[in-house]
C-alpha cells in the first residue's frame, strides 16, 4: 500500500485532510452562513453552521445507543438532506454508514443487514412496513419523517445527550484513513450482492484524483437525485460536499431531475446514460411539438449546425469561417436559450457513466454546448477510475485512468485496475475477495477492454455477457444494444439475445414517456402501453430504428428478429437494476416464452422480421 493519500483543502493554505470527518471540521469553517444543503425550491436550507451542529447533536444521539468506531449503521432514505446529516455523524464517530436501496424486499433487506450487521437503522415511515417484516438484528430504528410506533423520531436522537465520558472531537479525530467509511452492496445482476468495503483512504484518494479535472468549491452546486446506496453519488454529491463544500439539492424522486435543473442551475451533473437520453428525447419532443414554422425550422437548423460544429471538434478540424460563424449565430439565437431552458447554462463539468452511453448522444449535447465527459469505475475502485476530458473528448472511450490509478490488460482481455481508490475487499467474503485480486493486487473488473497507444481505454462489454453465436462469433450485447436505442427515443430498452444461436433476436421495450407522447401524436392520449406495443404505426418506428441501428453493426451483430415487450421496466424491478443496468439472467428466464418466439420456424405474431 502506497502512504496515506492526503487532499490539501483549498480554502486554507497547507491545510491537508486526510479522512473525511477532518475533512467536514474544515469544510464548516469556510462560509458558515452558506447553504450547504437543500431541497428544490428552496423549501428547505440548511446552511453549513447549521449542518455542523446538527451532526455533532445526531453524533452525540448515536453514541448513546452504543454505535461507536467500527459499528455500522443502516440508513433507508430517499434522497433529503437529512441523508447527509446522519451519514456524517456516523462518519465522525468511526462508523460506517451503508445505504440500501428503496426497492429492497423483506428477503433482501435481511440478507444485507445479517452481512453488514447492524443495530441501528435510520428510515423513512413508508419504508417501515418492508424493514419490520426483515428478520434482523436491528434493536432501534430512527424515522426522519414524523413519528412512528416502536421508533425513535430524528428530533429525540438529536435531543439525546452524549454518555458520559464521550468526546465528540476526539471521536472523529480518531479515524484513521483505513478505517471504513461506507459500504457500496454491489446491484446483484449475478448473484447475492456483495458488500464493497470502501475506506476514507479510498474516497479520500478519488476525490483527490478528481480534483485534477474537477475544480468544485463553495460557488458550485449539484443535484443528489441517484440512490445513496450507488457509489456515484456518494463520491460525487455526498463525498464532494464534506470535502470541496459544493451545494447539494436533494431531489428525493430521480423522475423528477428534469423539473430541477432549471430551479438549480447545477455547476456539476453527473447523469447515467439514460438521464441523459430523457433529457435529449425532451429537447426533441419540445422541437416537434413546436407550432410555429419558423421558430420549428430555426430550431432544426440550430441544431444541425451544433452537430456540424461538433463533428469538427470531434475530428479535430476547424470548422472554417463560415461554419464558425453559423455556430455562434445558432447559439446566440437557439442553443444558449435551449441549455438555459434544461437549466444546463452553467455547467461546468458533465459526466456520464455507470453504463455505456450511445456515442449519438454524447455528440447531441457537445453540438448543443454541453460537453458530455464519459467516465467508467466500479463500485470496487470508489467510482470513476477513467475519464475522458476536455482535451480528450475521445467518444467511443472512457478516456485514460485518472492520477493515482494505474491500468493494464490481462491476457484474456479483461481490465485490471490498480491504486489507492481500490476497495478494501468484500464484506465477510475472503474467497469472493481473493478472487477478485491477481497475486500482484491488481482488481480484476470483469470488464473485457482495449486500450490504444494514447492510453484511451475502450469497454467492450462485461466478460460474462459476451454473447457467442452458435458460430463461435463474440459480440458485445451492450454495443448492439446502444446502436438501437440511439435511433429513437421511444426505445427505453433493448436486449439483445444471440448465445448460441444462429442470428441476435431482441426483446425491446417503450420508453414510457416517450410512448405517452406517440399516443398523444396518434389521438389515443389515453392508451397504455399494452395497446401501444401493438399499433402498427409504433411497431414500424421501432422497427425503422433497428434498421438504422443495423445499419451502425456488422452483419453478424445485426438483429434480425425483435418482439415488443408491452409493459415497462422500473429501476430495481425484476428486469432493471436500480441504476438500470439488465438483470440479465432473470430476464432470459422471465421472458423464455418470447425469446423462444424469436428463433422459431414459425413466429406468432407478435415477432417482427427486420429486412
Amino acid at each position: 500500500m502506497s502512504g496515506i493519500p492526503r487532499i490539501t483543502f483549498p480554502h486554507e493554505t497547507g491545510a491537508q485532510v486526510a479522512t473525511l470527518p477532518e475533512a467536514f471540521q474544515q469544510t464548516i469553517t469556510v462560509r458558515p452562513d452558506a447553504v450547504a444543503l437543500r431541497t428544490v425550491g428552496g423549501i428547505r436550507e440548511i446552511t453549513w453552521a447549521e449542518y455542523g451542529r446538527r451532526v455533532r447533536a445526531i453524533a452525540n444521539g448515536l453514541a448513546a445507543l452504543g454505535v461507536g468506531r467500527g459499528d455500522t449503521v443502516g440508513i433507508m432514505l430517499t434522497n433529503r438532506p437529512e441523508f447527509h446529516l446522519i451519514d456524517t455523524a456516523a462518519l465522525h464517530l468511526g462508523a460506517v454508514p451503508f445505504s440500501v436501496y428503496n426497492t429492497s424486499s423483506p428477503d433482501q433487506i435481511e440478507y444485507l443487514f445479517g452481512n453488514a450487521e447492524n443495530t441501528v437503522v435510520i428510515t423513512e415511515q413508508v419504508f417501515l412496513p418492508v424493514i419490520q417484516a426483515a428478520q434482523t438484528a436491528v434493536t432501534t430504528t430512527i424515522v426522519v419523517d414524523g413519528t412512528a410506533t416502536g421508533a425513535l423520531t430524528l428530533a429525540q436522537l438529536e435531543d439525546t445527550p452524549a454518555p458520559e465520558g464521550f468526546d465528540f472531537d476526539a471521536s472523529w479525530r480518531a479515524v484513521e484513513p483505513d478505517d471504513l467509511a461506507t459500504l457500496i452492496y454491489t446491484s446483484g445482476t449475478t448473484g447475492p450482492p456483495k458488500g464493497v468495503e470502501i475506506t476514507h483512504r479510498n474516497m479520500i484518494a478519488e476525490l483527490a484524483a478528481l480534483r485534477e479535472h474537477v475544480t468544485v468549491g463553495f460557488d458550485d452546486r449539484i443535484i443528489s437525485y441517484l440512490p445513496a446506496a450507488h457509489i456515484a453519488d456518494r463520491v460525487s454529491a455526498h463525498g464532494a460536499s464534506i470535502v470541496r463544500g459544493i451545494q447539494i439539492t436533494s431531489v428525493s424522486d430521480p423522475r423528477e431531475v428534469a423539473t430541477a435543473l432549471p430551479d438549480v442551475h447545477p455547476t456539476f451533473f453527473f447523469g447515467v446514460p439514460r438521464v441523459w437520453q430523457k433529457i435529449r428525447a425532451g429537447i426533441e419532443a419540445k422541437l416537434a411539438e413546436e407550432t410555429s414554422p419558423v421558430k420549428k425550422n430555426l430550431g432544426a437548423w440550430a441544431l444541425g449546425v451544433g452537430a456540424s460544429a461538433a463533428k469538427a471538434h470531434l475530428d479535430h478540424r476547424s470548422p472554417g469561417p463560415l461554419g464558425g460563424l453559423q455556430h455562434r449565430l445558432a447559439d446566440t439565437l437557439v442553443l444558449h436559450k435551449v441549455r438555459a431552458a434544461i437549466g444546463m447554462d452553467e455547467i461546468k463539468f458533465a459526466a456520464s457513466g455507470a453504463a455505456a452511453i450511445p456515442p449519438e448522444v454524447l455528440q447531441f449535447f457537445l453540438g448543443l454546448g454541453v460537453p458530455v465527459l464519459e467516465v467508467w469505475g466500479m463500485s470496487e475502485t470508489t467510482g470513476v477510475s477513467t475519464m475522458t476530458t476536455a482535451d480528450n473528448l475521445k467518444i467511443g472511450t472512457v478516456g485514460r485512468p485518472i492520477h493515482g490509478v494505474e491500468a493494464k490488460i490481462g491476457q484474456d482481455g479483461e481490465l485490471l485496475i490498480r491504486g489507492d481508490v481500490v476497495m478494501r475487499g468484500y464484506r465477510k467474503q475472503p474467497e469472493k475477495t481473493a478472487e477478485t485480486f491477481d497475486a500482484d493486487g491488481w482488481l480484476l473488473t470483469g470488464d473485457i477492454a482495449t486500450i490504444d497507444d494514447d492510453g484511451n481505454v475502450t469497454i467492450i462489454d462485461r466478460k460474462k455477457e459476451l454473447i457467442i453465436n452458435e458460430s463461435g462469433k463474440n459480440m458485445s450485447p451492450t454495443n448492439i444494444e446502444n446502436a438501437i436505442k440511439a435511433a429513437s427515443s421511444l426505445i427505453g430498452q433493448a436486449v439483445a439475445i444471440g448465445d448460441a444461436r444462429p442470428y441476435v433476436g431482441a426483446l425491446i421495450v417503450l420508453d414510457p414517456d416517450a410512448a405517452a407522447a406517440r399516443a398523444k401524436a396518434l389521438n389515443i392520449p389515453n392508451a397504455d402501453i399494452v395497446e401501444l406495443a401493438a399499433r402498427p404505426e409504433v411497431i414500424e418506428e421501432v422497427a425503422t430504428a433497428v434498421r438504422q441501428g443495423n445499419g451502425k453493426l456488422s452483419r453478424v451483430e445485426q438483429i434480425k428478429r425483435f418482439t415488443i415487450v408491452p409493459t415497462a421496466w422500473d429501476p430495481g424491478g425484476e428486469e432493471l437494476t436500480p441504476t438500470m443496468k439488465l438483470r440479465r439472467r432473470p430476464i432470459a428466464k422471465k421472458y423464455t416464452e418470447q425469446i423462444g418466439e424469436l428463433y422459431a420456424e414459425a413466429p406468432g405474431a407478435a415477432v417482427v422480421e427486420v429486412h
